[in-house]
Parts: structure tokens; sequence; C-alpha cells
């Protein structure tokens, strides 16, 4: 029965503390992790994703983390799929599935069951594009994006181009809104979902603490060692704190600018990730550990295990 199959979503921007609030509520309730976080999922890139500790993965399993290489693609469609086949393995464990992180789609294509376009990759309709982007700029892609589909806004990163192409080629290819062609599914779980609340002048300061903290962690020596390991076109390095880094190695920016940049560009998305959250009204915003408890007890109470 689908009442039986539940599963807690942690979801919330960059730095607002859904981390540390997943791994307490995972060990409280015999929970495992599956991060839907579309940085995480690379290797090596470590310190700027602002991944969970190694001591942090000991104590609770943690899936979808550290399997990709950076110059490796991945969709939605993908991570649907991974995430569905882990959710059945951690039932079978008796144990209860915790989808956790800040992007957005991720979680929703798990919650709603979504049915993602099966649109395969036009390599040469791609190059077309990320030509136009160095001769223009991501920019006019992005607003021949919203002329095709104003919906993309809602969930399309702006400052990834990866994901913006990947956008513009779904609806350049079926000649459909992208928005229009990722329809809601019957749902194949029960959920609840939960956010950690915050104030924006305390998740401005966070975000800044935390990317003093990269810094002081080795992040430049990190990029430094991967864009010898890998081309600088790598999906990976679409990242925030990536490419801020990149553009200082390569003498565009100081050190002082990248680290204003990535700050900024950090706020930005996290604001943008926000808007995204809030319009889902089915997450509850939560100030303590306490009231995070008191609704998965509640939550769980009737389930058969």
């Amino acid at each position: 029965m689908v009442k039986e199959k539940k599963i807690i979503i942690i979801a919330g921007p960059t730095a607002s503390g859904k981390t540390d609030l997943a791994l307490y509520l995972a060990q409280k309730f015999n929970g495992e992790i599956i991060c839907a976080d579309s940085r995480t999922i690379y290797k090596k890139m470590n310190i700027g994703t602002a991944k969970p500790s190694f001591e942090e993965r000991l104590k609770i399993p943690h899936y979808l983390i550290d399997f990709l290489e950076p110059d490796q693609e991945f969709t939605v469609a993908e991570f649907k799929e991974k995430a569905l086949v882990l959710i059945e393995q951690i039932f079978k464990k008796y144990k209860i599935p915790f989808l956790v992180g800040g992007t957005g789609l991720y979680l929703q294509a798990v919650v709603e069951n979504l049915d993602i376009p099966p649109v395969p990759p036009d390599k040469k309709l791609r190059k077309q594009l990320e030509k136009e982007i160095q001769k223009k700029g991501l920019e006019t892609l992005w607003k021949k994006l919203i002329k095709l589909d104003p919906q993309a806004a809602d969930f399309v990163q702006k400052e990834n181009p990866r994901r913006v192409i990947r956008a513009l080629e779904v609806c350049l290819k079926t000649k459909k809104p992208f928005s229009l062609l990722r329809k809601k599914g019957t749902p194949l779980f029960n959920s609840l979902s939960i956010g950690p609340s915050f104030n924006k002048q305390e998740l401005k300061k966070r975000i800044d603490q935390r990317v003093e903290k990269m810094i002081s962690q080795g992040l430049v020596k990190e990029i430094q060692e991967l864009i010898k390991q890998y081309p600088l076109s790598s999906p990976g390095f679409n990242s925030i704190g990536y490419q801020e880094i990149i553009s200082h190695l390569q003498g565009e920016v100081s050190l002082t600018e990248a680290i204003s940049l990535i700050k900024k560009n950090t706020y930005q998305y996290a604001r943008r990730q926000m808007t995204w959250f809030k319009k889902d009204k089915k997450i509850n915003w939560v100030k303590n550990y306490t009231e995070a408890e008191k609704l998965i007890k509640d939550f769980l109470k009737d389930m058969a295990l």
C-alpha cells in the first residue's frame, strides 16, 4: 500500500542548516539519507560543495553522493530513477528514506512522480548553443528560453549554462515548453516535507561564513588540482564557487574579487531556491529540532514496519 510507504523530505536553500537537521533526524528515526543535490554528486569536489563530512557519513548511510566524475552529465530523469531504486532498498531494510537537498527539481521529480520527457541529448545542437554563449553570453540564451517557456524561470538555474542549454534543447526538439512536458504522476509514496526556518540576515551571514571557511580549508588548491584532471567545460565546474575561482586562476579577477562574487552569487542562488520552495505549500518550516521531531512522530505513528 502507498500509505505504508512513507518518505521524509528535508528541503531548503544552501546554508540553511538542512544537512545538520537531516543527520539528527535520520539518527533519531532509523533513517538513511539520499542526497538530492546537483553538486554533491561529483567526486573530488568536496570543499566547494559543502558535502557532509566523512564522519557524518559514517554515522548515517548517504546515497547519490560522490559517485560521478566532474566531467560527467547527470539528468533529473537519472536522479529520479536511481532515487526510486534506493528508496525501495531502504524500505527493505525496514528503515526510513530521508530525501535531503536543495535541488528542488530533484525533490519534485520523486515526490510528485514527474514524468520527465525522454529527449536524448543532441550534441550538434548543444555545440551550437555553447558557441552562442561564448559569443553573446549566457543571458542571451536565457532570454531565448524564457521567451519559449516563461515558466522555466521557476525551475531552471539561470547561472548554470548546462541547465539552460538542456531546457532550451528540449523546447527546440519537441516544439513545446519544457515546463508543460513535465507531467505529475500518481504519487508513489506518502511524504512529509520539512524545512529549517531562518531569516534572510542570518542566511546571508551563514553564507559569508561558509565561503570564508571554504577558502581557509583550501578551495583554491582543490580547484587547481581538479582543472589539471578535467576540462574546463566539465559540468561539475558550472557550480558556484568553482566558476569564480577558475576565473581567478585564469587571471580574470583577484582572489578577493572571486571570494566576494562567490558570496554574492551564493546568496542570489539561495534566494532563487527559497522562491521555489515557498511555492510548495506542503513544506513545514520548523524553528527547531523539537518541532521537526514531533511532525515526524505524528507522520510515522501508524506506519507498519
